[in-house]
Protein backbone atom coordinates (compact mmCIF):
# COMPACT_ATOMS: atom_id res chain seq x y z
CA UNK A 1 0.00 0.00 0.00
CA UNK A 2 2.55 2.10 0.78
CA UNK A 3 4.51 1.61 -2.84
CA UNK A 4 0.89 2.01 -4.27
CA UNK A 5 0.53 5.78 -2.55
CA UNK A 6 4.61 6.73 -3.54
CA UNK A 7 4.19 5.39 -7.37
CA UNK A 8 0.99 7.89 -7.68
CA UNK A 9 2.80 10.43 -5.98
CA UNK A 10 5.51 10.41 -8.29
CA UNK A 11 3.14 10.04 -11.20
CA UNK A 12 1.31 13.25 -10.12
CA UNK A 13 4.56 15.14 -9.97
CA UNK A 14 5.51 13.83 -13.06
CA UNK A 15 2.61 14.90 -14.88
CA UNK A 16 2.32 18.45 -13.15
CA UNK A 17 5.59 19.23 -14.25
CA UNK A 18 5.10 18.17 -17.99
CA UNK A 19 1.88 20.20 -18.08
CA UNK A 20 3.31 23.33 -15.98
CA UNK A 21 6.99 23.20 -18.48
CA UNK A 22 5.35 22.61 -21.75
CA UNK A 23 3.69 25.75 -22.76
CA UNK A 24 6.67 27.99 -21.48
CA UNK A 25 8.96 25.61 -23.43
CA UNK A 26 6.41 26.28 -26.57
CA UNK A 27 5.87 30.12 -25.72
CA UNK A 28 10.30 30.06 -25.88
CA UNK A 29 10.15 28.30 -29.29
CA UNK A 30 8.01 30.62 -30.82
CA UNK A 31 9.60 33.74 -29.51
CA UNK A 32 12.64 32.78 -31.03
CA UNK A 33 10.72 31.36 -33.80
CA UNK A 34 9.36 35.28 -34.50
CA UNK A 35 12.55 36.99 -33.50
CA UNK A 36 13.90 35.00 -36.27
CA UNK A 37 11.28 36.26 -38.39
CA UNK A 38 11.49 39.58 -37.55
CA UNK A 39 15.23 39.30 -38.53
CA UNK A 40 14.93 37.74 -41.81
CA UNK A 41 12.17 40.51 -42.64
CA UNK A 42 14.43 43.20 -42.03
CA UNK A 43 16.77 41.89 -43.72
CA UNK A 44 15.02 41.85 -46.83
CA UNK A 45 13.54 44.69 -46.70
CA UNK A 46 16.73 47.08 -45.75
CA UNK A 47 18.58 46.81 -49.60
CA UNK A 48 14.75 47.61 -51.28
CA UNK A 49 14.85 50.67 -48.85
CA UNK A 50 18.43 51.48 -49.70
CA UNK A 51 17.39 51.49 -53.47
CA UNK A 52 14.48 53.51 -52.91
CA UNK A 53 16.55 55.89 -51.51
CA UNK A 54 19.35 56.07 -54.46
CA UNK A 55 16.48 56.50 -56.84
CA UNK A 56 14.98 59.60 -55.16
CA UNK A 57 18.59 61.03 -55.52
CA UNK A 58 18.72 60.05 -59.02
CA UNK A 59 15.59 61.94 -59.43
CA UNK A 60 16.26 64.79 -57.58
CA UNK A 61 19.77 65.22 -59.26
CA UNK A 62 17.93 64.62 -62.86
CA UNK A 63 15.03 67.30 -61.43
CA UNK A 64 18.17 69.98 -60.83
CA UNK A 65 20.05 69.58 -64.27
CA UNK A 66 16.88 69.59 -66.54
CA UNK A 67 15.93 72.75 -64.05
CA UNK A 68 19.37 74.37 -65.21
CA UNK A 69 18.87 73.24 -68.84
CA UNK A 70 15.78 75.22 -69.01
CA UNK A 71 17.36 78.35 -67.61
CA UNK A 72 20.32 78.24 -69.62
CA UNK A 73 17.56 77.51 -72.87
CA UNK A 74 15.73 80.77 -71.87
CA UNK A 75 18.67 83.13 -71.25
CA UNK A 76 20.06 81.88 -74.61
CA UNK A 77 16.78 82.67 -75.93
CA UNK A 78 16.39 85.93 -74.42
CA UNK A 79 19.84 86.74 -75.56
CA UNK A 80 19.89 86.19 -79.95
CA UNK A 81 17.62 88.69 -81.81
CA UNK A 82 16.22 85.83 -83.56
CA UNK A 83 13.40 84.91 -80.88
CA UNK A 84 12.54 88.48 -80.12
CA UNK A 85 8.78 89.18 -81.93
CA UNK A 86 10.49 92.39 -83.28
CA UNK A 87 12.68 92.69 -86.37
CA UNK A 88 15.57 94.49 -85.22
CA UNK A 89 18.19 95.88 -87.47
CA UNK A 90 21.89 95.50 -86.93
CA UNK A 91 24.20 98.13 -89.05
CA UNK A 92 27.90 96.95 -89.37
CA UNK A 93 29.69 100.01 -90.80
CA UNK A 94 33.05 98.89 -92.56
CA UNK A 95 35.45 102.14 -93.49
CA UNK A 96 37.42 102.12 -96.98
CA UNK A 97 39.39 104.54 -98.08
CA UNK A 98 36.74 106.62 -100.37
CA UNK A 99 33.26 105.46 -99.19
CA UNK A 100 31.63 103.93 -95.98
CA UNK A 101 30.03 100.46 -96.41
CA UNK A 102 26.82 100.11 -94.65
CA UNK A 103 26.05 96.17 -93.76
CA UNK A 104 22.22 96.20 -92.46
CA UNK A 105 20.88 93.12 -91.27
CA UNK A 106 17.11 92.24 -90.34
CA UNK A 107 16.40 89.26 -88.41
CA UNK A 108 12.67 87.71 -87.74
CA UNK A 109 11.18 84.60 -85.73
CA UNK A 110 12.25 81.46 -87.75
CA UNK A 111 13.80 83.14 -90.61
CA UNK A 112 17.17 83.69 -91.79
CA UNK A 113 18.80 86.90 -91.06
CA UNK A 114 18.91 89.35 -94.26
CA UNK A 115 22.02 91.75 -94.89
CA UNK A 116 22.04 94.13 -97.53
CA UNK A 117 25.03 96.57 -98.09
CA UNK A 118 25.00 99.98 -99.04
CA UNK A 119 27.40 102.45 -99.56
CA UNK A 120 28.10 106.18 -100.27
CA UNK A 121 30.89 108.61 -100.50
CA UNK A 122 32.77 109.49 -97.49
CA UNK A 123 32.84 113.17 -96.48
CA UNK A 124 36.57 114.34 -95.54
CA UNK A 125 38.47 114.28 -92.37
CA UNK A 126 37.37 117.30 -90.50
CA UNK A 127 41.30 117.96 -90.48
CA UNK A 128 41.29 117.55 -94.20
CA UNK A 129 38.60 119.65 -94.29
CA UNK A 130 40.46 122.60 -92.29
CA UNK A 131 43.65 121.97 -94.47
CA UNK A 132 41.49 122.23 -97.88
CA UNK A 133 39.34 125.41 -96.66
CA UNK A 134 42.40 126.95 -95.46
CA UNK A 135 43.67 126.49 -98.74
CA UNK A 136 41.49 127.30 -101.16
CA UNK A 137 40.89 130.17 -99.18
CA UNK A 138 44.53 131.54 -99.46
CA UNK A 139 44.76 130.72 -103.43
CA UNK A 140 41.38 132.57 -103.77
CA UNK A 141 42.64 135.14 -101.60
CA UNK A 142 45.86 135.53 -104.13
CA UNK A 143 44.05 135.60 -106.97
CA UNK A 144 41.20 138.21 -105.91
CA UNK A 145 43.97 140.50 -104.99
CA UNK A 146 45.10 140.44 -109.03
CA UNK A 147 42.25 141.60 -110.61
CA UNK A 148 42.52 144.98 -112.49
CA UNK A 149 46.10 144.41 -112.84
CA UNK A 150 47.26 144.48 -116.64
CA UNK A 151 48.50 141.31 -118.46
CA UNK A 152 52.52 140.72 -119.25
CA UNK A 153 53.93 138.11 -121.60
CA UNK A 154 55.70 135.78 -119.11
CA UNK A 155 55.08 137.57 -115.80
CA UNK A 156 54.81 135.19 -112.62
CA UNK A 157 54.36 137.95 -109.80
CA UNK A 158 52.95 141.00 -108.52
CA UNK A 159 55.46 143.46 -109.02
CA UNK A 160 55.88 142.56 -113.21
CA UNK A 161 52.28 141.32 -113.62
CA UNK A 162 50.95 138.01 -114.95
CA UNK A 163 50.21 135.91 -118.38
CA UNK A 164 47.69 133.57 -117.50
CA UNK A 165 49.79 130.51 -116.46
CA UNK A 166 51.91 133.03 -115.17
CA UNK A 167 49.21 133.78 -112.60
CA UNK A 168 48.31 130.11 -111.87
CA UNK A 169 51.48 129.58 -111.12
CA UNK A 170 52.14 132.50 -108.58
CA UNK A 171 48.35 131.19 -106.71
CA UNK A 172 49.11 127.71 -106.41
CA UNK A 173 53.20 127.08 -106.17
CA UNK A 174 53.23 127.14 -102.09
CA UNK A 175 50.16 125.34 -101.22
CA UNK A 176 50.96 122.02 -103.11
CA UNK A 177 53.62 119.46 -102.78
CA UNK A 178 54.52 118.63 -106.37
CA UNK A 179 56.01 121.19 -108.94
CA UNK A 180 53.61 123.41 -110.66
CA UNK A 181 54.86 123.70 -114.58
CA UNK A 182 55.01 127.06 -116.49
CA UNK A 183 52.91 126.83 -119.33
CA UNK A 184 49.42 126.03 -119.57
CA UNK A 185 49.90 123.02 -121.86
CA UNK A 186 52.04 121.58 -119.33
CA UNK A 187 49.81 122.26 -116.28
CA UNK A 188 46.98 120.51 -118.27
CA UNK A 189 49.52 117.65 -118.73
CA UNK A 190 50.42 117.71 -114.71
CA UNK A 191 50.03 113.85 -113.50
CA UNK A 192 49.23 114.83 -110.43
CA UNK A 193 46.58 116.78 -111.08
CA UNK A 194 42.98 114.46 -111.60
CA UNK A 195 40.53 115.41 -114.55
CA UNK A 196 37.38 117.02 -113.75
CA UNK A 197 34.02 117.06 -115.41
CA UNK A 198 32.65 120.57 -115.95
CA UNK A 199 29.11 119.62 -114.35
CA UNK A 200 31.91 118.91 -111.55
CA UNK A 201 33.80 121.95 -111.47
CA UNK A 202 34.73 123.23 -108.10
CA UNK A 203 36.48 126.64 -106.73
CA UNK A 204 39.87 126.64 -107.26
CA UNK A 205 39.98 123.58 -109.88
CA UNK A 206 41.95 124.76 -112.96
CA UNK A 207 39.87 125.47 -116.18
CA UNK A 208 41.87 124.89 -120.33
CA UNK A 209 41.20 126.45 -123.71
CA UNK A 210 42.42 126.08 -126.74
CA UNK A 211 42.33 129.44 -128.48
CA UNK A 212 45.18 129.43 -130.82
CA UNK A 213 45.69 126.05 -131.33
CA UNK A 214 49.28 125.92 -130.22
CA UNK A 215 49.03 121.91 -128.52
CA UNK A 216 46.27 120.89 -126.22
CA UNK A 217 45.61 123.40 -124.60
CA UNK A 218 47.24 127.26 -124.48
CA UNK A 219 45.66 129.22 -122.13
CA UNK A 220 43.85 128.24 -118.12
CA UNK A 221 41.98 130.40 -116.02
CA UNK A 222 40.82 129.11 -112.03
CA UNK A 223 36.95 128.46 -111.50
CA UNK A 224 35.58 130.40 -108.93
CA UNK A 225 32.49 128.93 -108.34
CA UNK A 226 28.89 129.59 -109.69
CA UNK A 227 29.99 129.17 -114.02
CA UNK A 228 32.77 131.90 -113.71
CA UNK A 229 36.77 131.89 -113.60
CA UNK A 230 39.37 134.33 -113.28
CA UNK A 231 41.66 134.90 -116.01
CA UNK A 232 44.64 136.96 -117.27
CA UNK A 233 43.44 137.27 -121.05
CA UNK A 234 45.52 138.94 -123.20
CA UNK A 235 47.89 142.07 -123.72
CA UNK A 236 46.03 144.55 -123.42
CA UNK A 237 43.17 143.27 -120.91
CA UNK A 238 43.83 143.58 -117.34
CA UNK A 239 42.87 140.64 -114.94
CA UNK A 240 39.64 139.85 -114.32
CA UNK A 241 36.33 137.04 -113.68
CA UNK A 242 34.30 135.57 -116.69
CA UNK A 243 31.55 133.56 -117.46
CA UNK A 244 31.81 130.28 -118.83
CA UNK A 245 28.78 129.98 -119.95
CA UNK A 246 30.12 132.76 -122.79
CA UNK A 247 29.96 131.60 -126.57
CA UNK A 248 33.70 131.73 -127.12
CA UNK A 249 35.13 130.21 -123.96
CA UNK A 250 32.12 127.52 -124.20
CA UNK A 251 34.16 126.50 -128.36
CA UNK A 252 37.43 126.95 -126.92
CA UNK A 253 36.75 124.84 -123.89
CA UNK A 254 38.91 121.91 -123.61
CA UNK A 255 38.70 120.56 -120.30
CA UNK A 256 39.76 120.74 -116.41
CA UNK A 257 41.98 119.67 -113.54
CA UNK A 258 41.94 119.75 -109.76
CA UNK A 259 45.51 120.46 -108.35
CA UNK A 260 44.48 120.54 -104.64
CA UNK A 261 43.49 117.35 -103.14
CA UNK A 262 43.62 116.43 -99.36
CA UNK A 263 47.05 114.06 -100.65
CA UNK A 264 48.58 117.32 -102.86
CA UNK A 265 48.31 120.17 -100.75
CA UNK A 266 50.87 120.90 -97.67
Amino acid sequence: MARITKISITLCALLFTTLTFTPVANASEQARASAVHKKHLAKVTEPKKKSSSKTTKKESTSKKSSSKKSLAKKQNTASSPKNKSSSRTSPKTLKTASRVVTEKCTARKGHKAKCVKTSKTTTLAEAHKVRMQKAQKTAMNKLMGQIGKPYRWGGNSPRTGFDCSGLVYYAYKDLVKFRIPRTANEMYHLRDASPVERGELESGDLVFFRTQGRGTADHVGVYVGNGKFIQSPRSGRDIQITSLSEDYWQRHYVGARRVMTPKTIR
